[in-house]
């Protein structure tokens, strides 16, 4: 028996994994049908405790995508915020808050808005709730208590997911803000349980987009990790 090419695996699994990058500019093409069922399908093999795999998923795209597009910003400019993850900025630490100041650095300068432009920073995020120009977007919801160890579940399968994405040439971005009007996506889109984590908008990335340029950085290896022999 053949002994695997250890080179070659590493090397697939360093393209993948790093090669994955939040696309926030689109082409308008649609992901074919049996592409996106072959996605969602892979995600599918997402680890979970006890293989509970306590997630729902709601896929958009087309004339749902459009009206769902809609009712978030009509939603954002009448301030219907509705969490059902608690959010606070309070959250971060002061090394997580340099880390997000230089990405935003980063993304606001590819867009050419400046630091202090709040009006421009204002109209990009209400734009960006109808997914950055992606023909379709996907809803992870919580199936259960909606307690943390089961939204951490549902963490596992957006990641296995954004990878099986990467993997068939699809590019992704992972919005938190899409959560902040769970009840709007609810309505619109006919959920009655669980509670939303996160929306991801997906399709094929515009790569004549600056802002698709934007490359960011990873904590050194020693900053987050210890090991004990």
């Amino acid at each position: 028996m053949s002994t695997p090419d250890l080179t070659e695996q590493s090397g697939y699994a360093e393209k993948l994994i790093r090669g994955r990058r939040a696309t926030r500019a689109f082409r308008p093409e649609a992901v074919p049908a049996d592409t996106i069922r072959a996605i969602f399908s892979l995600a599918g093999a997402a680890p979970s405790a006890s293989n509970a795999q306590p997630w729902q998923v709601m896929v958009v795209s087309g004339a749902a995508r459009e009206r769902l597009a809609d009712a978030l910003q009509a939603a954002h400019a009448e301030k219907r915020v509705s969490v059902d993850f608690p959010y606070d900025e309070g959250m971060y630490s002061q090394v997580h808050q340099t880390r997000r100041a230089s990405f935003g650095a980063k993304l606001y300068g590819a867009l050419g808005i400046g630091r202090d432009d709040h009006t421009a920073r204002a109209a990009y995020d209400a734009e960006s709730l109808r997914f950055y120009g992606a023909p379709h977007a996907a809803f992870l919801f919580v199936d259960g208590d909606g307690e943390p160890r089961l939204a951490a579940d549902v963490g596992a399968y957006m990641q296995t997911l954004l990878l099986a994405m990467t993997a068939y040439g699809v590019g992704s971005c992972p919005q938190g803000m899409l959560s902040f009007y769970a009840d709007t996506v609810r309505a619109e889109l006919g959920v009655t349980g669980g509670r939303l984590l996160v929306g991801v908008s997906f399709g094929y990335a515009d790569e004549a987009a600056p802002v698709n340029r934007v490359t960011t950085g990873r904590a050194a290896l020693a900053a987050t990790t210890t090991f004990l022999a």
